[in-house]
């Protein structure tokens, strides 16, 4: 709303002067407006004709040079673009065959190691069954060797026993009998 006011007050000055008579530099009656007015088409027209000859045309080749720049920079920027996507790509598939390799020359690692230990393995089991066959060996022969040594021992110990508590040597074939008889029932015989 105030800003009405100031505008009118700054148009005053042409509303009060239009009121006298017009404005003095359109007044076409007084000899040095038109004569202002010739010059000034005349100015215009050399103007135009010396910037459309000269200074136009340098101005087109400067945007015409601009523009080629700007599309050789593009067509580099594009080519260097397809470069690095080519690259990067490259990059990629290397990477991706070295993983694979890696992972190869990892699982025949792992294989070799697998099969050394089967290997190792089969040794180790040979030789425990071995040494498990001699003690199983040894032991049945100390079983043995001690099963023999009981009827033995059995027997001395029998004909002991009883030569004290009767003060007569019992009869061999009874006292063996009956130690065999207890030897069988007891699964040692």
């Amino acid at each position: 709303m105030r800003l009405l006011p100031a505008a009118l007050l700054l148009f005053l000055p042409v509303v009060a002067h239009a009121a006298e008579g017009g404005m003095p530099q359109l007044d076409f009656a007084n000899p040095l407006t038109t004569s202002q007015v010739v010059w000034g088409a005349i100015i215009f027209v050399v103007l135009y004709i010396l910037a459309s000859r000269f200074a136009l045309p340098k101005v087109g080749e400067v945007l015409e040079e601009r523009a080629s720049r700007i599309a050789q920079d593009l067509e580099t920027a594009q080519a260097a673009k397809a470069k690095s996507d080519a690259a990067v790509l490259e990059m990629t598939e290397a990477t991706a065959k070295a993983r694979a390799d890696a992972q190869a020359t990892i699982n025949a690692e792992l294989e070799k190691a697998k099969a050394k230990a089967a290997e190792q393995a089969a040794v180790l089991n040979e030789k425990l069954e071995r040494q498990l066959a001699e003690s199983e060996a040894q032991i049945v022969a100390a079983r043995t060797a001690a099963m023999g040594a009981l009827r033995q021992v059995a027997t001395d110990t029998a004909q002991t026993v009883v030569a004290r508590l009767t003060g007569t040597a019992p009869d061999q074939a009874r006292l063996n009998a009956a130690i065999g008889g207890a030897l069988a029932s007891r699964g040692l015989g």
